[in-house]
Formats: C-alpha cells, structure tokens, sequence
C-alpha cells in the first residue's frame, strides 16, 4: 500500500487500485480521564468505500466520528482531509421549523427545486401526507426517511450514519439499505446491527483498545478471520513455549558438566531466539445467565375479538389471538401500526375497548420499555436497585454476574443511580427484569442500547429462558435468533403470521423491491440497470474483470490450502528450525492473502456485487 499527493488530492493505492484519499487519521490519540479511547490510531477512508464500524460499547465509535466531523479535538495525532470531501451526517436532532411540510424541509435544507426533491424522496416511499403534511407529525422513522431524503439531495461523497437503525421498522431499514447500496461514494456506519451491516457494507472497521483496524471484507468474514488469526498465533505459541521448555531442562542438566556444557551454550542461544508472538488478550465475554422460573404449560394469553385503541381512536379490532406458555413472540409490523399500542394493552397500562383478553393461572409478567428507566429510584445504587427486583433464591454471585453480563462491573455496582446515563439505565431495567421470578417478559426494543457481543448474550438467555417471550426489536439478526411465533399487527388487524420471521423479510423485501420497479429504480444488487447499458467496451472490460475474479478465487483457495497443510505440519513439528520455517511461511501467506483479498473486494464493488 502506499500514499501519495496529486494536486493536493491524497490518493491510496492497493497493488494496480488506485482509490482517492477522502480522511486520513494518523497517530491519533484521545482520552477521557482515565479512559483512553484512541491510542495512535491510524485509519484512511477512501473514495467507493462501504464501511462497517464495530466495537464495543464504550471503546470511543461515537467520539471517533464526532472527530472526523470536527466536532471534537483529539489530544494529538491529526485528521487529513481531502479538499474535495464533501460529508453529510444523519442528524439525530430535529433540524425541522414547526409547521413546515417534508417538503417544504427538502426544498428548504437542499436549495434544490421541488420536482427533484419530490423525486428523490419517493425514493423512501414518502408521498402524500407523509410528504405534504407538517413533518413534525410523522413517527420517528419516517422523519428519518425525510433526513435521508436531505442527505442525497445533498450530494455527499462520505456518510457517516451513528446507529441509524435504531428506532426503525423493518421496512424502512429495508429502504436504508437499499439506497446505501445504490450510494456511489463513500459511507461510515456505526451499528450493532450485525444483519444491517452484512448487508450494506463491504469493509469493517474495529476499534479495540484504542486502535483501528480495517479490513477488507464483510463483518461476518472479518471476525472468522480475526478468530483464526489469533488461534493461530496460540497455537504457535503453545509449540515454542513446548519447545523453550524442553530447551531449558536440556540447559538446566548439562551446563554444569564439562563434557556438555557447549552444547548448553549452544541450546541457550536457540531458546534465546526462540520468542512466541505477542497476542491480545480476548476481551471478556458475556454470558448472561437467567435464573429459573416456574414453568407453565398451555395458553399463557387468549384474546377474542379484542380492539385496541384510545379514547378517540381505534387502532385495531376483531384481534382473535393465542400465546402458548414457553413461546418467543416477536411482534412484527411498520412504525404506527400499532405495535406499542398492542403491547400497552396486554400488559394493562391501556384498557381494551372491546372482547376479552385473558391471561393464563399463575402468570407473573415483567415489562421493558424505551423509556421505563425514568421511574428508577434516584438515590438506590445499581446493586440495590438489583437485590430489590431479584427473586427470593437469586444468590449474591448471580446478581453480580448478571450485572457485570450488562457491564455493570467492579466498582460501578455501587454507582447511585443518578448517575449514570440512559443507556445505563436502561440496561440497568434489563438486567433487573431478567434476575426476577417473571415468567412471562414483553421486551420493548431490549437491545437498543446493547453492543453486539451483549445482543447475542441476551439472545441466548432468551432461548434458555423457561417462561414466555413477547417481544419488538429492531434488530433482525436478533429477531431471528430469538423468535419461534410471529404476530403481525397491519392494516388494523393483530394475527398470527404464517411463516417465520425470515419469510416476513422476505415479503417485505418483495414488497419494496415491487414498488422500486414500479418508479423504474432498479437496485444494484439485483443488477440489470448497469448490465442493461452496457456498450461493447463495458462488456469487455466486465468480462476481463469477471476472469480476474476467478483467478483471485484460484489463488485464495491453493492458499487457503496450503495454510490449512502448513498448520497441521506445524503441530507436529518438534524441531525448532522448521517450526520457525512453516511460521515464517504462514506469516507471508497471511500477506498475500489479505493483498489478494482487497484486490477481490475492489473488483467486487466495481462490477457492483458488493
């Protein structure tokens, strides 16, 4: 890789790829007290780069984009910045005047005409009312598709998106995701949505302990690697610590004697040669361990023609629904459906206005939502707060663990309430809820303010969990780990879908790809907008491009074998030379494979399969 200048332009090249340098951080450093979140990070985004920003809470994502957005200073280092860069942020605050229409919003934030502006917005569905009326009364998830309507109007080279999935259905992340892939320039997304970013980008970038990596491929990818880069490094060092051992008793037994001792000499200089490789201690992993409950059998809840609403309005009727006992419900449909008003009636904060709704004998039920950790107790600290909500045979350890699962750790058990954030707090409801003797939990969006090692931890807990699940999320991956039942609240209708969740993505994924034929926008990733206009010349180069591809596939597999080959020859080996032999050749494979693989990925994202 190297870097250059061209008419103050940066420009990075990979091997015969050249891509133009759009921010560059070197030697960045950044700390907080005690906390020190960026430790000489290094990191260069680059033009046609889709990125996914992972990490865990805490480890500085926010503040990291908050730096390249020159909202913050860091301590030293420095961000470069291309002259061309053109950056738009999705505000998470309101940038709306009262009164004014999306519309209205649009014309207004881009300078652009309404023709265009109404072009660009039906993008996101939004027309009509939605795109008419006061902007102010839309649901939070179609006011973030007038913000994302802004941005492009915008013409932005860089996106930087910090968490935007959170809060949004389905089937506007759906929309998300679709006009990311049809983003030709650059994008930064911080998420914990594993599934979105899958999706969506083609790169990943971590921070951990203060550094950035980046690398070439998807997130799913990048962590297998990551994992069987650091097993290797183990296992080489599990060899050389064998051997340094075995060096030394030879040492040990024979510098005293005459006869021997040069051999001693000789043996003393291998060990002394002989280092293991220096590997990151694995960061601590989460196991959220639920307490057992008493376990029913049977109809957990029955409604019959049930209708939901409020005072002055009915939401939904004629709900003929049943929830078994040891079920996991997830609660499916657009924002303003109905999904809150659902949940808000069986769990009795609203009345029904019509039919019967009944919960089985002995169920004890237990709410999480957005905004319950507004009614915790101001002066109790976390570790109180949790005794409090516990069951009676919930032991001391069982507290602790569960509060450090919620990172809830050493000295801040003992934190007072208010202070913490409310993040903190809300995580705090959570890890309460789950140390109670409930048998039945309705979870509003629980993982919203968790990172994505804590999401799967809460999945798994919910799978062991022994009671009833009746569940929102905004996060596919974990809906889908989670989910045995589905229920769909639409149209004014709640009832049972007939599928599992994978098939209701899938419907609503057809639904909006029918409604972009429909406007004539064809998605890149299904491909034939491109292929279609295709001259003879894109045709040829395609192909020529195409047979590169298999070539890189070739080579990556003959490595990947051998990599494979040259492992098991290496715990096998007890010689110290050829150990340190097949390592330095596992090492230059390593290289040549990560080059091979950024080359791949280029030519991926230039045919338009990214």
């Amino acid at each position: 890789m190297s870097l250059s200048v061209d008419g103050g332009v940066y420009r990075i090249s990979f091997g015969w790829i050249v891509m133009s340098v759009l921010l560059q951080l070197s030697e960045a450093t950044k700390s907080y007290g005690p906390q020190t979140l960026l430790d000489h990070a290094e990191c260069v985004i680059s033009d046609n780069q889709k990125i996914g920003f992972i990490g865990r809470n805490g480890a500085g994502k926010s503040t990291l984009c908050r730096v390249l957005l020159g909202q913050e200073e860091l301590d030293s280092g420095e961000v470069i910045r291309s002259p061309n860069l053109r950056v738009g942020y999705l505000q998470q605050h309101d940038p709306f005047v009262p009164g004014e229409s999306a519309l209205d919003f649009l014309m207004r934030d881009s300078n652009q005409p309404d023709w265009k502006c109404g072009e660009v917005a039906a993008r996101f569905e939004l027309k009509g009312r939605y795109l008419e009326g006061p902007v102010k009364e839309l649901s939070g998830g179609w006011q973030t598709r007038v913000k994302l309507a802004s941005l492009l109007l915008h013409e932005p080279n860089l996106l930087v998106l910090d968490e935007p999935t959170n809060f949004l259905d389905l089937r506007t992340q759906i929309l998300l995701e679709h006009f990311l892939l049809d983003f030709d320039a650059s994008v930064l997304v911080v998420s914990h949505d594993r599934s979105f970013l899958q999706a969506t980008c083609n790169y990943t970038l971590e921070l951990s302990r203060g550094k950035l990596t980046l690398y070439p491929a998807k997130v799913e990818q990048y962590l297998v690697v990551q994992e069987e880069q650091k097993e290797t490094v183990r296992r080489y060092n599990a060899t050389v610590q064998a051997k340094q051992k075995q060096l030394q008793t030879f040492i040990d037994k024979n510098r005293a004697s005459a006869a021997t001792a040069s051999q001693a000499r000789s043996k003393a200089k291998q060990l002394e040669r002989l280092q293991t490789v220096d590997v990151e201690a694995k960061e601590a992993s989460v196991k959220i361990r639920v307490p057992a409950v008493n376990q029913r059998q049977g109809t957990a809840l029955r409604c019959e023609d049930l209708a939901i609403g409020y005072p002055d309005r009915e939401i939904a009727k004629d709900i003929r629904i049943e929830i078994e006992h040891k079920s996991r419900v997830a609660i499916v449909g657009d924002n303003g459906q109905g999904k809150t008003t659902f949940l808000r009636t069986i769990v009795g904060s609203l009345e029904p206005k019509a039919g019967v709704m009944k919960w089985g004998h002995n169920c004890e039920f237990g709410t999480y939502a957005q905004h319950v950790y507004t009614t915790l107790p101001q002066t109790w600290t976390v570790h109180q707060y949790l005794e409090s909500e516990a069951a009676k045979d919930v032991t001391t350890q069982q507290i602790l663990d569960v509060a450090g699962s919620f990172l809830f750790k050493g000295d801040a058990i003992q934190k007072p309430i208010k202070v913490l954030s409310g993040g903190e707090r809300a995580r705090l409801c959570l890890a309460g809820l789950l140390l109670s003797s409930c048998n039945i939990l309705i979870l509003d969006e629980p993982g919203n303010h968790l990172d994505v090692e804590t999401v799967e931890a809460l999945a798994a807990a919910l799978r062991e969990y022994q009671g009833t699940v009746i569940f929102t999320s905004h996060d596919r991956h974990f809906m889908k780990l989670v989910a045995t039942d589905v229920i769909e609240v639409k149209d004014g209708n709640v009832a049972v879908y007939a599928g599992d969740y994978d098939t209701y993505v899938y419907r609503i994924n057809k639904e909006i790809e029918e409604g972009e034929r429909a406007m004539g926008v064809v998605h890149k990733k299904a491909g034939t907008k491109e292929s279609v206009s295709l001259n003879k010349d894109d045709k040829k180069a395609e192909k020529q491009q195409r047979k590169k591809l298999q070539t890189i596939e070739k080579k990556l597999a003959e490595l990947d074998t051998r990599k494979k080959e040259l492992s098991a020859e290496f715990a096998k080996t007890a010689a110290v030379a050829a150990a340190q032999k097949i390592h330095e050749e596992l090492t230059s494979i390593g290289t040549e494979i990560s080059k091979l693989e950024e080359e791949w990925a280029s030519i991926q994202e230039e045919l338009g399969w990214d």
